[in-house]
């Protein structure tokens, strides 16, 4: 489900002044793209985004400066639409008075920062990319292990969130238990958090439910975390047949990013939390480019090799 997104919400998250228009921060900001208005202030309005936040830089308001009042006036009126959420002055500059004035006669809010605009327009865009994002609410558990986010997925009752407390025992930290909101934030990137109402909290039947952050600390817990690795945790049956060498690569695709996936069997005796430390250490050594698979594969083939030269 996509989030709505307030100006007040943006304000908080990128540190910006509040020059002009205080009192309607409230507005809704339905879209992550940033309009720079330079073709609007040479009089150009067939194509004007409206719904966009409006980033002005030094080129439009130097350029503005250059123009007469009455014009300016006019192109400022047409900009502050009812749908427009908020212009934004980069590089704390002074926004044109004339620009003010019809803000405020809009009830549209006047924000400055002292970044420049390239570096502003990131951290909006990134901000906004991720609440805005599709959302897709997946029945699991995050945990962000050595730096690697792994989501543990499996039926119900088959030890998802005990593993994920032995985990967090461990020195590692939770992001989600139960249900893990994932967002896609670019091409390559899937990212993981919890809902609101299940922020830091684990349920472990028997208990109910713990608060890991009060009972472990800030450094157990993560607000969100990029997924790496998905881990399903599925019960051992005789003639069920898992992976022994790692050669069979699974994966699983969320929007368009496609997540490598393996299979782990759950069995009494089984200490699954160091199962899956050993699954994300492994994860992250094949990510620097060390495969003990191939490793094994390249032992094999040097046995065979001199066994058939001795022959």
């Amino acid at each position: 489900m996509t989030e709505s997104v307030t100006v007040a919400d943006l304000v908080k998250a990128n540190r910006l002044e509040i020059y002009a228009g205080e009192d309607d921060l409230d507005r809704q900001i339905t879209t992550s793209d940033i309009s720079r208005p330079g073709l609007e202030l040479t009089g150009y309005f067939n194509y004007y985004p409206a719904k966009r936040i409006q980033l002005l830089g030094i080129t439009e308001t130097s350029f503005a400066k250059g123009m007469g009042h009455d014009k300016l006036v006019d192109v400022m009126t047409k900009m502050c639409q009812p749908e427009t959420p908020a212009f934004v002055i980069s590089t704390q500059l002074d926004p044109p008075e004339e620009l003010t004035t019809s803000a405020e006669a809009a009830h549209i809010p006047i924000l400055r920062t002292k970044l420049t605009t390239s570096r502003v327009l990131s951290n909006m865009t990134n901000f906004l990319e991720g609440k805005l994002a599709e959302r897709q609410s997946v029945h699991g558990v995050l945990v962000d292990i050595y730096g690697v986010g792994v989501m543990i997925t499996g039926d119900s009752g088959v030890g998802k969130s005990e593993t994920a407390l032995e985990l967090v025992k461990r020195g590692h930290r939770l992001i989600a238990d139960d249900r893990v909101e994932v967002y896609q934030q670019d091409e390559q990137t899937l990212v993981g958090a919890a809902p609101a109402i299940l922020s830091h909290l684990l349920e472990i039947r028997g208990i109910g439910i713990i608060d890991v952050m009060n009972l472990f600390g800030a450094g157990a817990v993560r607000s969100e975390v990029d997924i790496d690795l998905i881990v399903h945790l599925e019960l051992w049956h005789d003639d069920s047949h898992f992976d022994r060498l790692g050669n069979n690569t699974e994966s699983q695709r969320f929007f368009d990013v496609v997540v490598p996936k393996i299979n782990i069997p759950v069995k009494t005796g089984r200490n699954l939390a160091i199962i899956i430390e050993a699954a994300a250490m492994n994860f992250r050594a094949r990510s620097m480019g060390y495969d003990a698979t191939k490793v094994f594969d390249d032992n094999l083939k040097r046995l065979i090799k001199q066994n058939a030269n001795k022959s």
